[in-house]
């Protein structure tokens, strides 16, 4: 119940976590290589794309899976919802119900762990010298040396506690006319992109109807991967393709 979230520690919570992530992000300004941080994000959401291929044509978890895709596991640049969102932390810890506050928090959670990940293995892929060239196998071979497994558990936790968090959300009614009512001002004020995330996620969540099916696909699915990445030493990696390839073509339909 929101009565025993306490929104005050969520919004000291949530500028923390906004102030690491914009730091995270800043620190690549003067990355003489900085190419090579959307060249792998390019890549893992290409292979989003194809893992999740079932969910994306099925109409009822297509919106879902697009937000995810885009909203918290894709290429998108947050820098200026983190703007909008730093600015105006003690208005929505007054303003929005604890739920939708929790979830942004969670939000921007999920978003700082993927830039700290990222950063690493855009480290290690230049070690190996694979940064411009990234396959199965030089990701694979990545993921094994930054080896964060807890941090990848939390990633994919992250996830599921977003997705039911959004769920809960669409069963109160008083957010949906909140979200309605906050369009206008929002976009007066300079905060379209952070409306537009709480609009989309509600709307997606909404659509779905229920969301247990796809979060426990969603769950399944990456802790598969991560543990086949984890598992195989260097070299040949086709148990893990295979493995990837078995997760892949399984269907919801």
């Amino acid at each position: 119940m929101d009565d025993n979230l306490d929104k005050d520690a969520i919004g000291r919570e949530l500028a923390a976590c906004i102030a690491v992530a914009r730091e995270l992000r800043a620190s690549r300004a003067t990355d003489p290589a900085a190419a090579d941080y959307p060249v792998l994000k390019e890549w893992q959401s290409a292979r989003l794309a194809r893992t999740y291929a079932d969910l994306l044509a099925s109409e009822r978890y297509r919106p879902a899976a697009e937000f995810f895709l885009s909203d918290l596991y894709g290429p998108k640049d947050f820098r200026s919802r983190d703007e909008e969102l730093a600015r105006v932390v003690p208005v929505m810890v007054r303003v929005l119900p604890a739920r939708a506050l929790l979830t942004l928090l969670q939000a921007v959670q999920m978003d700082m762990l993927s830039e700290s990940l990222d950063t690493d293995m855009v480290l290690a892929l230049r070690k190996a010298q694979r940064q411009g060239k990234i396959d199965w196998d030089a990701y694979a071979a990545a993921y094994r040396t930054c080896d964060r497994r807890q941090d990848r558990e939390r990633q994919i936790a992250l996830v599921d506690t977003i997705g039911k968090t959004l769920d809960r959300l669409t069963r109160m009614p008083l957010i949906r006319v909140s979200l309605r009512l906050m369009y206008g001002p929002a976009h007066l004020a300079g905060l379209g992109g952070l409306h537009s995330f709480l609009q989309r996620g509600f709307d997606a969540f909404s659509f779905m109807n229920g969301a247990d099916e796809f979060l426990a696909i969603v769950t399944e699915r990456e802790t598969a991967l991560m543990r086949e990445w984890l598992a195989r030493p260097g070299g040949d990696n086709k148990a893990s393709r295979e493995g990837a390839l078995r997760i892949q073509n399984r269907s919801t339909e």
